[in-house]
């Protein structure tokens, strides 16, 4: 597992929400090679991400899937996706909405498949990364590579 921290204001030393993510995947026994923070730039996104796929089966890319001028997670992974995981930002959205309300409607939370390969792509916030990190991705990764490899 790669975790990639999409943010131009954090380094990785104030980064908490990659370290909750890296904590939720070792409690569960799912090794994390890498954490790196990357710039909210698309080019930059699209650089790190390539590179995480020859090291992993999967990456989480946490931060820029908001709705401001500088989000640009979702515009820089989408166009790669060859299989889109739909119910995955359906689910984190609904289990979002039990804590933040319609506020969740900000959230363009986005999973899919890349070379057999699952990507996800979550909010940046440390409460909500760990909400897809526990809730669904760590229940449900086995499952989907399994699925995405075939």
């Amino acid at each position: 597992m790669v975790i990639l921290i999409i943010s131009t204001s954090r380094t990785e030393k104030e980064d908490t929400t990659g370290k909750a993510i890296s904590s939720l995947l070792h409690s569960s026994s799912i090794p994390v090679i890498r954490t790196k923070v990357i710039p909210d730039d698309i080019e930059k996104i699209q650089v790190a991400l390539k590179e995480s796929l020859e090291e992993v089966n999967c990456i989480i890319l946490t931060g820029g899937t908001g709705i401001t001028h500088d989000d640009c997670t979702i515009e820089a992974v989408e166009p790669l996706l060859e299989k889109r995981l739909d119910g995955f930002g359906e689910l984190f959205r609904m289990k979002s909405y039990a804590e933040v309300g319609t506020r969740t409607v900000l959230s363009r939370a986005l999973g899919g498949v890349i070379d057999g390969k699952a990507v996800f792509c979550i909010p940046g916030s440390k409460n909500a990364a760990e909400l897809a990190t526990r809730e669904i991705i760590i229940p449900e990764i086995l499952h989907i590579l399994t699925h995405a490899s075939r």
